[in-house]
């Protein structure tokens, strides 16, 4: 771990490594797409590229809420594809030295969601285990959701 992109989700402290994260855009609407999974609130169009929308607060068990003016799209990749993430906030790039990390699973074992906690100076901030985000099955319905879709990506 060295530099990561801090973000913001309804009072959590979140981050991605800095060489997943390609950008943070202002937050549009999504384009439903039928048949995708359901925490696939639907896709947008990044530079010519299809990508889908991913809700965090449903992920995370959050209470959902429209999206709001301030909020950004985090466009990042994952081990197979580009994903846009809902956030509250991207509230910049931290560095990461690796005295502060934490591995989450010597804290709470069997958490598939988060890589790691970082101990930063204003709190704890809980790192976003992007890979594991989506399951297998997650994996295959996105698939088949975007195959009418595919010549556009």
């Amino acid at each position: 771990m060295s530099a990561l992109v801090a973000f913001n989700l309804d009072g959590l402290s979140l981050a991605l490594p800095l060489e997943r994260v390609a950008r943070a855009v202002r937050a549009v609407a999504a384009t439903p797409l039928p048949q995708a999974p359901e925490i696939v609130c639907g896709v947008v169009n990044v530079q010519g590229r299809i990508v889908p929308v991913i809700n965090l607060r449903k992920r995370f068990g959050l209470a959902e809420r429209e999206i709001g003016l301030d909020d950004q799209l985090l466009i990042a990749r994952s081990a197979t594809r580009m994903l846009a993430m809902i956030v509250d906030a991207v509230t910049g790039v931290i560095e990461c030295d690796e005295k502060n990390f934490v591995a989450v699973e010597s804290v709470v074992a069997g958490t598939r969601l988060l890589k790691g906690i970082v101990k930063a100076p204003d709190g704890m901030v809980l790192i976003h285990d992007l890979d594991s985000f989506l399951s297998l099955d997650e994996e295959r319905e996105l698939d088949a959701a975007l195959a009418p879709v595919a010549p556009l990506v």
